[in-house]
């Protein structure tokens, strides 16, 4: 019998830090890898890419984290965590060792099942490829599945593009095509260089048969659109993945509601149609 993936919501997991990595150049973002105290607890816990977890500190509080692990990868939950408040800033003083809670898995996934057979744009902009990460992992653990997979990512600088040794291993691969930007040209930077609306709109990927996810900056998202319109993309081809507001995690608090949505139930994944018929407040 399969295990019951039936944990109170409300009561979070005990995990323990495996490791921490400074992400980033400048030391702003920390990837941090938990396992389960418990084997029961990792064997009930069952995620998909897109979703994300309340991460908590006994006393400081708790703040929702994008999961950046696949379910390729079980020996894992990887939580990227940029500082920018008073619960991040606990975790940035956490090490290899210490203790956490963990409430999830939580929100809905990306459309894997709608993707098979079909090809795949992803579109990442800074620390927003958290999630990204998860999905591209999950792809090419299955990649007969799918047809072309294409990413674009973009960062300020060399130094603000995540997960370096996993964009170097799928720069090499010959099944996908990764596509690592920068703002403004970098000495020392080979790759591309601009804004990522305007690097999609030079690498013009077919809309036929493709479906698009976006994840970024809201300033990135707001250009992005645009140019997946003029490529030809329709709204149902495109997903994309809020963060705004959201608290509690179960809809409780009635913090993330966007009309009659609310982010950490109905999203954080969204279709632009589905967001094309809400209130423009995301």
């Amino acid at each position: 019998m399969a295990p019951c993936n039936c944990h109170n919501p409300y009561l979070p997991y005990p995990m323990v830090i495996r490791q921490v990595t400074d992400e980033v150049e400048d030391r702003s973002i920390k990837t941090y890898d938990l396992a389960f105290r418990e084997s029961a607890d990792a064997e009930a816990f069952r995620w998909q890419p897109g979703q994300f977890c309340e991460l908590s500190l006994l006393g400081v509080g708790e703040a929702p984290f994008g999961i950046a692990s696949s379910p390729a990868e079980p020996e894992l939950l990887r939580f990227s965590v940029k500082k920018a408040g008073v619960v991040t800033a606990a975790l940035h003083r956490l090490k290899a060792g210490d203790q956490i809670g963990l409430r999830g898995p939580l929100g809905n996934a990306f459309p894997l099942e709608l993707m098979r057979a079909k090809n795949v744009l992803i579109i990442g902009g800074g620390f927003a490829f958290t999630t990204l990460r998860a999905l591209i992992v999950s792809l090419l653990d299955q990649r007969a599945d799918y047809g072309d997979i294409t990413v674009i990512y973009g960062a300020r600088t060399p130094g603000l593009l995540m997960y370096r040794s996993d964009l170097d291993a799928w720069q090499s691969r010959s099944d996908m095509r990764m596509i690592q930007t920068i703002d403004q040209p970098y000495v020392g930077w080979e790759g591309q260089v601009g804004l990522v609306p305007a690097v999609l709109e030079q690498t013009a990927p077919s809309p036929s048969a493709t479906i698009a996810i976006v994840c970024g900056p809201p300033i990135m998202i707001r250009f992005t659109m645009p140019v997946l319109a003029r490529l030809g993309f329709e709204n149902q081809q495109i997903y994309t993945s809020l963060e705004n507001r959201m608290k509690c995690g179960i809809g409780k608090c009635g913090r993330c509601n966007i009309g009659h949505k609310y982010v950490c139930l109905d999203g954080p994944v969204f279709s632009m149609a589905e967001l094309s018929a809400l209130p423009p407040e995301y």
